[in-house]
């Protein structure tokens, strides 16, 4: 567990990952270019920019996603945050932060990314950067009800047909 092991497994990620678009295989090139140059880019130290752990949490049946509504962002969106170097790979931090920020226990992770996004954000650096976001699929078990943590304004399930309009989520 490193700074090492989570710039390894993001790179792995991203090397396997066949993008379903366009716009994602673009992030997927500039992703594997960031890390290319920064070997502690998957740590928040690094101001410029650093990768992500997001989880985007389905109800068992895949018929609602959970999200949040972000204090700082100011929009619903996934769960998920910094990696951490306790944290032994990029899917592991975002479990970790997937049952931190739901409160549910026994989520399971999917294999492999579910996609990728990036964000220009001031996040706890306290100074503008860039959150550069390994999305992974998350399904909770049945009867699941999530906690609100301090991390959240608000937390809900929302059913995949009808996300909130203040959200630049897509789903697949």
């Amino acid at each position: 567990m490193s700074a090492e092991s989570l710039h390894e497994s993001a790179t792995d990620l991203l090397e396997t990952w066949s993008p379903p678009t366009g716009v994602e295989q673009s992030l997927r090139q500039a992703m594997l270019a960031f890390l290319g140059a920064s070997p502690r880019g998957c740590l928040r130290e690094h101001a410029p920019g650093h990768i992500t752990a997001s989880a985007m949490v389905f109800s068992h049946d895949e018929r609602e996603v959970l999200l949040t509504l972000h204090p700082r962002v100011g929009l619903w969106i996934q769960l998920g945050g910094h990696c951490e170097e306790f944290d032994a790979t990029v899917p592991a931090a975002a479990l970790r932060e997937a049952t931190e920020e739901s409160g549910i226990a026994d989520l399971s992770l999917e294999p492999g990314l579910y996609g990728v996004q990036a964000h220009p954000i001031t996040c706890s650096l306290g100074v503008p950067t860039r959150h550069l976001d390994l999305v992974f699929k998350i399904k909770a078990p049945k009867g699941a009800v999530p906690v609100k943590s301090s991390e959240s304004t608000d937390l809900r399930w929302w059913p995949v047909g009808a996300l909130p309009s203040d959200t630049d989520l897509i789903l697949r």
